[in-house]
């Protein structure tokens, strides 16, 4: 009997627009999503990823078109049209699905490559299948293999160390001036894509607190959600600079938004405890001249710039080391998702000759008189060694690859020979 199809369909930051991903959260929480998944016909067992960059179901079913279908209508039917779906759901099945998740964990397929988060967000959506029993024997095997695939990437590369993004270098600068940033409270001015790249970094980083500022208050609503922050107006932003310790801008304005009088008076009121600012904006959103506070640390985009590009081909090199193991570790899996499919024939051929030798072996002790415990133990210790030799080289055909002769020929093969079908002439 042919092994379940693992299929993964989701869509993420690369292939969907924002607009799309936004109607996707997952209101209900993981609780509710896994028991709707749970009972859509043909499906075994399915995982749920919800974040603000990716929603992705790992299910395994007989009928993988069918149950897709399911899948698609369940999660995006008030999000996108079929059209839509064709365009922007990316669908992957067996080794290009395990091929895919070990890519996600590894950050290789993060708008950051080599950031940590999204480990992070496997391990508590695993938690949640885990809990609810939606995730089973295969994908549980499957979803582990993935967390140590990813720790391996992180041990034996070095991918996270070095920044390569506009915003992962102004989180990185941001460290070099604040050190920890654990107690840190973090302005974004804008919630664009640039915006939301700094956030996921500053939360990966373990910061206190992020608020957002947009001019479309419910975007910096959103966007505040996704870090468990919250949203002001524009007009709040000074009151905000204040309580804040890293602001990063990176609006849409033609002009400057924050001058240097505006930020004097503000260090007034903080006491001239250190603000950071980082304009990643273009026009730039900041007059040059707050750099020139005392205790005001001011960078741009292009100092920005600076930073990343003596890091990008360290971090390149990094990954296609990364990308080796996880090419290593997928046909590890592989080759175990293979050998589901002679399990089966396994189990039934050890209790076949374990009945047939144990049967003999009752039957002989029952016709000697005289013979004492130790003897019996013995000689069936004897009948047990007698059935694992002659099971030696079968499950070693089952389980070795034949230039020669395919998978399923030699399951036959041994049913065949065995009487698997119909072993009642065995007894």
């Amino acid at each position: 009997m042919p092994r379940d199809t693992i299929v993964l369909l989701g869509v993420n930051h690369k292939t969907t627009p924002l607009a799309i991903r936004e109607k996707l959260a997952i209101s209900g929480g993981y609780d509710h999503s896994l028991e709707v998944l749970s009972k859509l016909d043909g499906i075994k067992e399915c995982y749920l990823l919800s974040t603000c960059n990716r929603v992705e179901v790992l299910f395994t079913c007989r009928e993988p078109t069918e149950c897709s279908n399911g899948v698609l209508e369940m999660l995006f039917a008030d999000a996108a049209t079929g059209d839509d779906l064709e365009k922007y759901v990316y669908q992957y099945q067996d080794e290009a699905a395990v091929e895919h998740l070990f890519m996600v964990a590894a950050s290789l397929d993060s708008m950051i490559v080599g950031e940590a988060q999204i480990l992070g967000q496997l391990k508590e959506a695993y938690r949640y299948a885990s809990d609810h029993k939606s995730s089973g024997f295969v994908l549980n095997k499957l979803l582990h293999k993935a967390f140590s695939t990813a720790k391996r990437v992180r041990t034996e590369t070095g991918i996270g160390a070095s920044a390569v993004s506009i915003s992962y270098a102004a989180v990185e600068l941001a460290k070099k001036i604040f050190g920890d940033l654990h107690d840190k409270k973090v302005l974004l001015i804008g919630a664009g894509e640039m915006a939301e790249l700094a956030a996921e970094n500053l939360v990966g980083q373990g910061v206190a607190e992020v608020v957002v500022a947009n001019r479309t208050l419910q975007r910096a609503v959103t966007l505040a959600r996704c870090f468990n922050g919250y949203a002001v107006a524009l007009e709040e932003v000074l009151g905000q600079l204040e309580q804040v310790d890293i602001v990063i801008s990176s609006t849409g304005a033609t002009e400057v938004i924050l001058n240097k009088d505006d930020v004097r008076g503000v260090m007034r009121e903080r006491r001239n405890r250190p603000l950071f600012f980082i304009d990643i904006a273009v026009p730039r959103d900041l007059d040059a001249g707050i750099n020139e506070l005392d205790n005001v640390y001011l960078y741009d985009i292009d100092d920005l710039n600076n930073v990343v590009e003596m890091n990008k081909s360290e971090r390149d090199r990094e990954a296609v080391k990364a990308e080796r193991i996880v090419a290593e570790e997928k046909l590890k899996f592989t080759k175990w998702l293979e050998n589901l499919v002679t399990t089966p024939t396994i189990i039934e051929l050890r209790k076949m000759v374990d009945e047939v030798v144990m049967g003999e072996y009752q039957k002989t002790v029952n016709r000697i008189n005289g013979l004492t415990e130790s003897d019996k133990r013995s000689m069936e210790k004897m009948a047990s060694a007698i059935a694992k030799k002659l099971m030696h080289h079968p499950l070693q055909y089952l389980k070795t690859d034949h230039h020669c002769v395919n998978q399923t020929e030699r399951i036959t093969v041994v049913r065949a020979l065995f009487n698997l079908d119909n072993n009642e002439s065995m007894k």
